[in-house]
């Protein structure tokens, strides 16, 4: 466990953004996040939530973007591919079923999707968690009925028969991480106590968006929080576990966090998918935010690189 919680030294390979705002007019003009990368036959598809009007007032759809590369992607013609089909409710921090190595999984030939959803616009505050599934990524089933309430940003690996979700609790603030288990993946067992709070000094306010997989036989969580106190800027930390419910965090957190020098992505850097590429080696995709004023609920997804623990 000691070398996975040793600082990490992540490189941005791209100049810009991987995926920007959509033109004036298209369906992710004004807010673009929560980027979810699969890896399939030589070609990275990316699902992502993107959304037009004011902050207050946003319905997120679900667009797609494909790369040959990771780095360099080409938005599909036929985004958005997925919405809630309401006009109110949001398709929030998709999230694909994943064999523990983080590698996408297929049940009966079909990608298993994930998602948290919220209506903005009524303020209620209520997010609900969905399935839907898919064969081509493309074409997706109509939302499921709500497997759990006041869940957003799921992150869920198959372990022999068993499926485990890790999320971000928004019962009520401070926000925190929370574990459930399932034999079907539709009806979830929750973890009586959360999995992960606010301890380290670097946090502030809220934690979310886990990203969970496993590597030498440990799990391991990216996380977010707000970096410092005002709540302007965020970060990812890492914590290591060896049964997915008691967590150690890297001492050396956060890991990785804005960088002011490229206004694109000064602020936020979280959002993120995570996965470790065939040469063992790592990639992040998150979403990023410019500096106040905040227009943009999010403004563009960029991506880095992690040689791995040495």
């Amino acid at each position: 466990m000691k070398k996975w919680l040793q600082p990490q030294r992540w490189h941005r390979d791209s100049e810009g953004p991987c995926v920007s705002l959509g033109t004036a007019g298209e369906f992710d003009d004004m807010h673009i996040f929560a980027p979810c990368v699969a890896y399939e036959n030589g070609c990275y598809f990316m699902w992502y939530s993107g959304s037009q009007g004011k902050v207050a007032d946003r319905v997120f759809s679900l667009g797609l973007a494909t790369s040959p590369d990771g780095v360099h992607f080409t938005k599909h013609p036929s985004s958005p591919v997925y919405a809630f089909g309401d006009g109110r409710h949001s398709i929030l921090t998709p999230a694909l079923l994943r064999h523990p190595n983080g590698s996408v999984l297929r049940e009966d030939g079909k990608l298993r999707m994930w998602f948290a959803s919220t209506d903005f616009p009524s303020a209620n505050g209520l997010h609900t968690l969905h399935e839907t599934t898919s064969t081509d990524g493309l074409a997706w089933t109509p939302p499921s009925a709500p497997q759990l309430e006041n869940i957003y940003a799921p992150s869920i690996i198959k372990e022999n028969d068993t499926y485990l979700m890790w999320y971000t609790d928004v019962t009520s603030d401070p926000w925190g991480v929370r574990h459930a288990q399932s034999t079907d993946g539709r009806h979830w067992q929750v973890t009586e106590n959360p999995v992960l709070q606010l301890d380290q000094a670097w946090e502030s306010g809220r934690l979310f968006y886990p990203t969970v997989l496993k590597a030498d036989d440990l799990y391991m969580m990216w996380y977010g929080s707000y970096q410092g106190s005002g709540e302007l800027k965020t970060a990812l930390g890492l914590a290591v576990s060896t049964d997915g419910i008691h967590w150690q965090k890297s001492p050396h957190n956060p890991v990785f966090g804005p960088d002011e020098s490229r206004k694109w992505e000064s602020h936020y850097t979280t959002s993120q998918s995570i996965m470790r590429l065939s040469n063992g080696s790592w990639r992040v995709w998150y979403a990023s935010r410019t500096r106040p004023p905040f227009m943009h609920k999010y403004f563009a997804i960029g991506t880095a690189t992690w040689t791995g623990p040495t």
